[in-house]
């Protein structure tokens, strides 16, 4: 399923520009963060990230990858589904972003990212694997990889160890690159398209991280955060809740049931908020709820 949305009708297209980070992220998008960061990274430049796509499978939501797309620039951000963490940044359209890297740019409208300018700014490295099915030569970097699409009658040239690098055709052009992998570059897993996209991780969280933290529940009494030490008990006022747990990543009010609202034995007015609230900590999994009264 696809949940779509555009905020502002007058919002400019087309490219911008980003920092390539080989793996560890492009622009404010780090691998490892929660896809809550990212959400709140877009929500904070609505005028950059005007569409903005997220992508999941109904039927069963832990099978496949959960994708922010963001087709105005040309690129994906694809989380694990159980963790929900960034594990891969795929660059679709490289005309409509262009990269940083130290001081160079590479993409956009105005600078094709052809096999020899990437060889260029990137230096040298091992052949890549060519993909005959797809007609398509990937070249790795620690981190990074980029797909060229490879016209059929020079498919012989680029079989696997034979390419001479960088990769000119016979009759001078060079191939332009028209997709772009980020990853985690601490496993010596080459990503790419097709099956190669699969072997992508998430990078290990960082030591303290109180990201999917065990919690105990003892129920009617409290939680217990086991790596933190925190104990949040039933009944807590929400200045304990801050203490302990720290600022809320939002507060929203809770809603109530549109049912009991328009009962005829019901006498409060027809609103469908009430004054109990919540207390969202996204990077923790967990919502606490406090009585308005």
């Amino acid at each position: 399923m696809q949940r779509s949305r555009r905020r502002f009708e007058s919002a400019a297209m087309g490219s911008i520009m980003l920092d390539l980070r080989p793996g560890l992220g492009l622009g404010p998008f780090s691998l490892g963060m929660p896809i809550c960061e990212a959400l709140a990274q877009i929500e904070q430049q609505p005028n950059v990230y005007d569409a903005v796509h997220i992508k999941y499978y109904d039927e069963e939501p832990l099978k496949l990858d959960i994708v922010i797309s963001l087709p105005d620039h040309g690129f994906h951000l694809r989380f694990n589904p159980w963790s929900q963490r960034l594990r891969l940044i795929e660059i679709f359209d490289i005309k409509r972003l262009q990269m940083r890297y130290a001081t160079a740019c590479i993409g956009g409208p105005s600078t094709l990212a052809t096999f020899v300018a990437v060889y260029a700014l990137f230096g040298p490295t091992y052949p890549g694997i060519y993909d005959k099915e797809r007609g398509i030569y990937t070249l790795f970097y620690p981190g990074l990889s980029f797909a060229f699409p490879i016209p059929s009658q020079y498919a012989e040239c680029c079989q696997d160890g034979e390419a001479e690098l960088p990769l000119e055709f016979p009759d001078g052009t060079t191939p332009v690159t028209c997709r772009v992998s980020i990853y985690d570059s601490s496993t010596d897993s080459k990503v790419g398209v097709g099956s190669l996209m699969s072997k992508a991780c998430v990078p290990p969280l960082p030591a303290g991280s109180l990201y999917m933290e065990e919690v105990q529940v003892k129920l009617g009494d409290e939680l217990w955060f086991t790596v933190g030490g925190q104990h949040i008990l039933f009944g807590a006022s929400p200045q304990d809740v801050w203490t302990d747990l720290g600022r809320p990543c939002g507060i929203h009010q809770k809603q109530v049931d549109q049912m009991v609202i328009h009962s005829a034995s019901d006498p409060r007015p027809r609103s469908t908020l009430c004054g109990d609230y919540f207390y969202n900590y996204f990077t923790r999994g967990l919502d606490i709820l406090f009585d308005g009264q």
